[in-house]
């Protein structure tokens, strides 16, 4: 997003704060998630009606109650207010407002998953989906809407991952697949991820290796990660026979060689005195 954009979704979660997702009861959680993500599939798909939520020569506070007027019954008063107050936003581009109705949903199912104790769970199994997709091609490009209709779509989600993943996960994946709205299976993936970790507060460390490592090997990486970090690191880990020295880690944007770890965690150490 653009720094306009970025300001008013800071400014949005601040106006919410008083009246989070996760001091909702879990059934309103579940709900609201639900609706705010399908909003913005609504959004992501009616191109004049995104237009007119986010057109900057119009008052906020008309926005704000055209959406309550389009949204009134529909879905919760909760859900309406949340979107209401996201129209009275100012976006850099129309299609941020569908992004950011997006994450709000996504966040409402990572909070109460997290007062579940399924958040990791949830984010483990998005991450192997998400290595399944980048590496099997034709499921990519059928998941992606390039050979099957929505539905279609989404009853393969089902057969492949059915009763094998959290309902929570299913749910996101059939939203995305369905509302990827421009971007690659990929893209949408990985911003949920990153959600996920940021819900959980912690860095998530993808790390690419040769052969599989065993738990303990597994633990330590993650240890001494963290303390290169400063913070708690995640370790997620896939397995590629063609990595070259045994282990690549990426962290963001950070791609590190395993095998040069230790000297960067020891000269972190020794700019730190």
């Amino acid at each position: 997003m653009q720094g306009v954009s970025r300001e008013s979704l800071a400014a949005l979660r601040e106006r919410l704060a008083a009246r989070e997702l996760g001091h909702a009861g879990a059934d309103q959680v579940e709900q609201e998630s639900r609706e705010l993500l399908a909003v913005a599939t609504l959004l992501g798909r009616e191109v004049p009606l995104r237009a007119s939520l986010t057109d900057p020569s119009t008052p906020e506070d008309v926005r704000g109650q055209l959406a309550r007027a389009i949204l009134a019954g529909r879905v919760s008063s909760r859900t309406v207010e949340i979107v209401a107050e996201a129209a009275r936003g100012r976006w850099s581009r129309p299609a941020d407002l569908p992004d950011v109705l997006e994450h709000l949903g996504a966040e409402a199912a990572f909070t109460r998953a997290e007062a579940e104790g399924r958040l990791l769970r949830i984010e483990d199994e998005l991450f192997r989906v998400a290595r399944l997709v980048d590496a099997q091609p034709d499921l990519r490009r059928s998941l992606s809407g390039t050979t099957l209709p929505l539905n279609a779509r989404r009853e393969l989600l089902r057969t492949l991952l059915g009763g094998r993943v959290d309902s929570t996960t299913l749910a996101l994946l059939e939203h995305v697949v369905g509302s990827l709205r421009g971007r690659r299976l990929e893209t949408a993936l990985e911003d949920l991820l990153e959600l996920a970790s940021v819900r959980r507060s912690e860095t998530v460390a993808e790390a690419t290796v040769a052969v599989d490592l065993t738990p303990e090997q597994e633990a330590r990486l993650a240890d001494v990660l963290s303390r290169v970090y400063g913070t708690q690191v995640h370790l997620q880990v896939r397995v590629d026979p063609d990595v070259i020295g045994g282990v690549v880690i990426r962290v963001g944007d950070e791609v590190i060689d395993g095998s040069v770890l230790n000297r960067i965690e020891q000269a972190r150490r020794s700019a730190a005195g």
